[in-house]
């Protein structure tokens, strides 16, 4: 595949495709350093996907856009693909994988915004905000305060404590709040978190339940019924996370019949491809029941911020092969050595790789300026330095080993 489709050197002519109205920053960073970039507003389909992808380097996608192994698969020039935003759900990684093709996201740029969004709706479940508001809207006067509380002295429950969990809790405190958390991983608490067990009795504990998970086997349906019922009779459920962790059915029988004082939720099983209508649920018209559309991380801010963390990871792959943050490939990153040309090779991980690049490398009389090896259980990346005068038979050579995935020669 590799020496069939020869990728161009750096980033100049390389063909960028980004999709679903990623920031313009991301545009300008990519134009900047010499890319050729088509942007469209919209997610694409499968066959139209394809279609796009033919000649295009580097992708960037949000949460819409699925990027099946078919589409891999059909894509040899493809390099790179960029996530604009936390998940990376939405790509066949292991097919990425196995194809030589890293999938960089952003775990750190929503961060905050998907927190003071979680914070804002402890409030508003806890005052009935968002019925009161729907009724005077509808011309209705009701002013009560029967069942609406205070969040200061309350419990707030974080399931997976992570860069978005832990950043709700320290604003939680900062409201006069206790937060307890469950994670699968030893974390580190902030502040006065007091970390939980079990997630059974994190639930019996809390006042407001938020989750900060990701989509995985484990946490598919781990709020289902069972486990609600472990939860205080009117305590409230939060969902930023995933749409696919939370059993909406069993969640809305709670609210219906009282056990739940209500619940906030962003983000569901599936979701319109486009905005408008059509958007179904059987949460809809609950009382207290804050439905947002997956816009947790949808603020000015984060879309610059999220722009610039992911366009900087793609052009640093770009120009120097650097996989550093690719949540499906080895995590390799090598300082340039001036002067240098540089050959990146992707091969399967079998005995007598390292031996053969090797002594290719000698039979060209290649010096070896630079050279770091990062594997897994079943692909190695190589990034390796070398005088200019021998960069390209080099990197040809290694594109004709058997074991080759992928290779790559930048200048």
């Amino acid at each position: 595949m590799a020496s069939a489709h020869p990728p161009p050197h750096g980033t100049a002519g390389v063909k960028v495709l980004l999709l679903e109205n990623i920031h313009k920053n991301t545009h300008a960073a990519f134009r900047d350093a010499g890319c050729e970039v088509e942007a469209l507003p919209n997610a694409l389909g499968e066959d139209a996907l394809i279609e796009r992808l033919r000649g295009v380097q580097v992708l960037g996608i949000r949460s819409k856009t699925r990027v099946t192994q078919r589409v891999l698969d059909a894509s040899p020039s493809l390099l790179t693909v960029g996530c604009f935003c936390i998940g990376t759900n939405q790509v066949a990684l292991a097919a990425a994988h196995d194809l030589g093709t890293p999938v960089f996201n952003a775990p750190f740029s929503n961060t905050r915004s998907v927190a003071e969004m979680i914070i804002a709706e402890i409030v508003m479940l806890a005052r009935q905000l968002g019925d009161r508001v729907r009724e005077v809207h509808a011309g209705q006067w009701n002013k009560v305060s029967a069942r609406c509380v205070e969040v200061r002295g309350k419990t707030l429950g974080i399931i997976g404590y992570g860069h978005i969990g832990s950043q709700v809790g320290v604003l939680a405190e900062s409201m006069g709040m206790r937060v307890v958390s469950y994670d699968i991983a030893t974390k580190l608490p902030l502040g006065n978190t007091r970390v939980m067990p079990t997630l059974e009795a994190m639930l019996a504990e809390s006042d407001f339940v938020t989750l900060h998970v990701p989509e995985t086997p484990a946490t598919r349906n781990m709020i289902d019924a069972a486990a609600l019922a472990h939860m205080k009779r009117g305590a409230f459920l939060l969902n930023a996370s995933r749409g696919t962790v939370v059993d909406l059915d069993a969640l809305a029988e709670c609210v219906r019949d009282g056990r739940l004082g209500g619940a906030a939720v962003d983000v569901y099983p599936e979701e319109p491809e486009e905005n408008g209508e059509g958007f179904a649920s059987v949460l809809r018209g609950l009382p207290n029941v804050i439905l947002t559309p997956h816009i947790g991380g949808s603020t000015l801010e984060a879309q610059e911020n999220i722009g610039r963390e992911v366009s900087t990871s793609l052009l640093r792959h770009l120009e120097a092969g650097s996989t550093a943050g690719a949540v499906n490939f080895p995590n390799l990153e090598l300082a340039p050595t001036a002067g240098a040309h540089r050959v990146l090779h992707v091969h399967r991980n079998v005995p007598g790789v390292l031996r053969d690049v090797n002594r290719i490398a000698s039979d060209l009389g290649a010096n070896i300026r630079g050279q770091v090896l990062a594997t897994d259980s079943t692909l190695g990346y190589l990034i390796m330095d070398l005088d200019d005068d021998v960069s390209a038979p080099v990197a040809k050579a290694l594109a004709e080993l058997k074991t080759t995935l992928r290779t790559r020669h930048i200048t």
